[in-house]
């Protein structure tokens, strides 16, 4: 039945959003087992990434990252050691964009320490190492705030390591027991930034250059859980919580 409906579903939205956009990537999640490969890649290792986080983060490892009951679900274990495990998927090189509407349906983990994020980064790296060449910040949520969801930008002009990153916080009390859907609208000129269809915070082109606007390149998405680390741990860990899941219904790429 799910199978008939998603066919659907791609006869009617591939023929446009709001009449003007039209779906050009998605992944329904349909098919149990590891993330289609030709949609998804992996960030490994356990280095901190630049956070001080916590976890490893693995390769193909259906402990960490697995599609099953029509979602993909990536789950943060602790591991026997002691240690912490999960999942950092990505699109790079398999789903790139320059502008559209990308929409992401999910439902969040809970717990102290954890930090999940839905999340882009530049594919080419026009500019420089990060923050010059960008990054959009769809949805970030820490534990230690459980009813809080963030929205941010990170620009040459605009970061969190000189205090000027452009953020927007929103209460939503529901998003370890709900789905809600995280999403942009990116153009030329601004990005528009969407939970549930309405805009709740927007970033404009200054015109300026690409120290304020880098986002006339290719970025590609990331998800992932980060465990600890120097924004995630930052009230501390509680070991108890895990394991833990952020579960992916769709995501959908509109142009």
């Amino acid at each position: 039945m799910r199978s008939l409906f998603v066919s659907l579903f791609f006869c009617a939205t591939a023929l446009s959003v709001n009449g003007q956009q039209k779906l050009v990537w998605a992944d329904e999640f349909d098919k149990p087992g590891v993330p289609d490969s030709k949609k998804w890649g992996y960030d490994v290792g356990d280095h901190g990434w630049g956070n001080q986080e916590k976890q490893n983060y693995t390769d193909a490892d259906t402990n960490n990252a697995v599609i099953r009951n029509g979602s993909l679900f990536i789950t943060a274990r602790r591991t026997a050691d002691g240690k912490y495990s999960s999942a950092r998927l990505i699109t790079k090189n398999k789903g790139d964009w320059k502008y559209g509407r990308i929409e992401i349906r999910a439902k969040l983990p809970k717990g102290l320490g954890l930090w999940p994020a839905i999340w882009m980064l530049p594919t080419d790296w026009k500019y420089g190492d990060w923050p010059n060449s960008g990054e959009i910040d769809i949805m970030e949520h820490v534990g230690h705030m459980p009813d809080s969801v963030f929205t941010s930008i990170h620009t040459e002009s605009y970061n969190h390591m000189i205090g000027t990153q452009k953020t927007k916080g929103m209460y939503v009390p529901d998003t370890h027991e709900n789905f809600h859907v995280y999403g942009i609208n990116w153009t030329k000129d601004k990005i528009d930034f969407l939970l549930d269809g309405k805009t709740v915070f927007s970033f404009k082109n200054e015109k300026t250059g690409p120290k304020v606007w880098p986002f006339d390149q290719r970025f590609h998405l990331l998800l992932n859980i980060a465990v600890g680390g120097t924004w995630g741990g930052q009230k501390g860990l509680d070991d108890s919580v895990f394991p833990q899941h952020m579960e992916v219904d769709y995501v959908r790429v509109y142009q």
